[in-house]
């Protein structure tokens, strides 16, 4: 019989206000949103080449990063990005699933782009 071991979480008040990701509820929206989109980018074709995005693991996980960074700090952002934002929510939706047929993942690629460019251009 193989020894059964338990392990307990602790309920530490220095680190319940912190998020995964190592943010601060206090984070600026738009310094949070800007950053995970640029950490997404990273693993991104140059605008005009989405058709030759391949959507690995990487990407794929990036890009569900921020929808998840999207989903708690997007409704914080102005609200002339409201639009936006909820275009990025829906394009990363589909975007985070390696499930979603390559001719869509392209078009929500599309999609996601100018959406983003314009979290970036309105958080500046």
């Amino acid at each position: 019989m193989l020894p059964v071991l338990l392990v307990g979480c602790q309920d530490n008040a220095s680190s319940a206000s912190k998020y995964s990701t190592g943010g601060d509820p206090t984070d600026s929206p738009c310094a949070r949103v800007v950053s995970a989109i640029g950490y997404a980018n990273l693993m991104l074709k140059p605008k005009g080449q989405e058709d030759q995005q391949y959507f690995e693991d990487a990407v794929i996980g990036r890009l569900a990063e921020l929808r998840g960074i999207t989903m708690e700090f997007g409704d914080r952002l102005p609200d002339s990005l409201k639009g936006a934002v909820q275009t990025v929510r829906t394009t990363t939706a589909g975007l985070a699933r390696n499930d979603v047929p390559r001719k869509r993942q392209v078009a929500l690629l599309k999609q996601y782009r100018v959406a983003a460019d314009e979290i970036m251009a309105g958080c500046r």
